[in-house]
C-alpha cells in the first residue's frame, strides 16, 4: 500500500472516505495538522496507489481493519489516534471495536452512517430534499461513458452529488477539480468494484449497526460535523450519543469537507481535544 508521513508531534492515522476515493481529496488542507501532529496517511486496498495488483473480490471489511493494524505495525505505533473522513470513520469505528488498546484517540470527522438505519435516512433524507439531483446522478451513472469510467462522466456525477455539500462556491470548485484531477478509467472501475464490495459488507447489509457495539468503547472521542452538512444530522448525533463521552461539535459555516472549508476552527478543536480541555480553542 502507498503511505505518507508528514510532521512530528502525537501520531494520526488519516482514513480517507469514499470507499472509492484515496487521500489525494484531502490535500493540501488536512496537512495544516502537521504542525502539531504526525500525520500517516495512506490509501486504502484497491484504491488510488494501492491500487496495483489487487483484485477488487478480495477486498472486505475486514481486510480494510486488518491493512489499518499493518499500517500501524509498519510504523512501530504502540498506539495511535484514528481520524477518519466519512466512510473512514466506518473503518476506524471497525477498528476501535477490534483493537481498541491500539487506539489513542478518534477524530469522526464528518462520519458516514454506523447503521443500516442511518443509511436509509440519508437515503431518504436525499430523496425528499434533491430529488432532481438524485434523477440528474441516476441518468449520468447510465450512461455509457460513466460505466467505462470517463472521467468527465464521473466528474458530473460528482459535481451533482457535492453540489450541496459544502458552504461556499470555491470550495466546491476546489474540491471538484482536486477529484478531477485524481479520476483515470482503469482507477476508476477498480475503485468503483472495490466500493460495491464494501456497500455489501456495511450499509447494504439489514444487520449492520454498530451503534449498541460503541457503547464499550472507552476512547476519548471527538464527532466533528458542519452546519452544512449534507448527511443528516442524526448520524453524527447517534454515534456522539452512543460513545461513552464523546464530544460532538458542529461548526458553523462548514459541509462535508470541515478540514478544507474551516481549517482554522477544525485544527483548534483537534488540538483542544488533544490538550483534554471541554473549551474550544481559538481559531487560528
Amino acid at each position: 500500500m502507498y503511505a505518507r508521513e508528514v510532521g512530528k508531534g502525537p501520531a494520526i492515522i488519516v482514513l480517507h472516505g469514499g470507499p472509492d476515493f484515496d487521500q489525494s481529496y484531502l490535500l493540501p488542507e488536512m496537512d495544516r495538522l502537521s504542525d502539531s501532529y504526525r500525520l500517516i496517511y495512506y490509501d486504502q486496498r484497491g484504491r488510488g496507489k494501492s491500487a496495483n495488483n489487487v483484485r477488487p473480490e478480495d477486498v472486505t471489511l475486514a481486510s480494510d481493519v486488518a491493512d489499518l493494524e499493518k499500517v500501524r505495525q509498519f510504523f512501530h505505533l504502540e498506539s495511535a489516534a484514528l481520524l477518519g473522513h466519512s466512510w473512514g470513520t466506518v473503518i476506524a469505528l471497525e477498528y476501535a471495536l477490534k483493537y481498541p488498546q491500539r487506539i489513542s484517540h478518534l477524530i469522526l470527522m464528518n462520519p458516514g452512517p454506523a447503521s443500516r438505519e442511518d443509511y436509509l435516512q440519508l437515503r431518504k433524507d436525499w430523496l425528499e430534499k434533491r430529488p432532481d439531483a438524485m434523477s440528474q446522478r441516476k441518468a449520468i451513472a447510465e450512461t455509457a461513458a460513466y460505466k467505462e469510467g470517463d472521467p468527465e462522466a464521473v466528474t458530473a456525477y460528482y459535481r451533482i452529488h457535492f453540489k450541496p455539500a459544502l458552504a461556499r462556491p470555491d470550495d466546491y470548485e476546489k474540491l471538484i477539480a482536486r477529484m478531477k484531477a485524481s479520476f483515470n478509467k482503469e482507477g476508476v472501475l477498480k475503485a468503483r468494484a472495490v466500493e460495491d464490495r464494501l456497500m455489501q459488507d456495511t450499509w447494504s447489509r439489514a444487520d449492520f449497526d454498530l451503534l449498541p457495539k460503541l457503547k464499550t468503547l472507552k476512547i476519548p472521542t471527538l464527532v466533528l460535523s458542519g452546519d452544512h452538512e449534507f448527511i443528516p444530522a442524526t448520524t453524527a448525533e447517534h454515534i456522539a450519543q452512543a460513545i461513552p463521552d464523546a464530544r460532538l461539535v458542529t461548526l458553523k459555516g462548514c459541509g462535508h469537507f470541515t478540514y478544507m472549508e474551516c481549517p482554522a476552527e477544525t485544527h483548534g478543536q483537534i488540538d483542544a481535544f488533544f490538550a483534554g480541555t471541554t473549551k474550544s480553542a481559538k481559531p487560528r
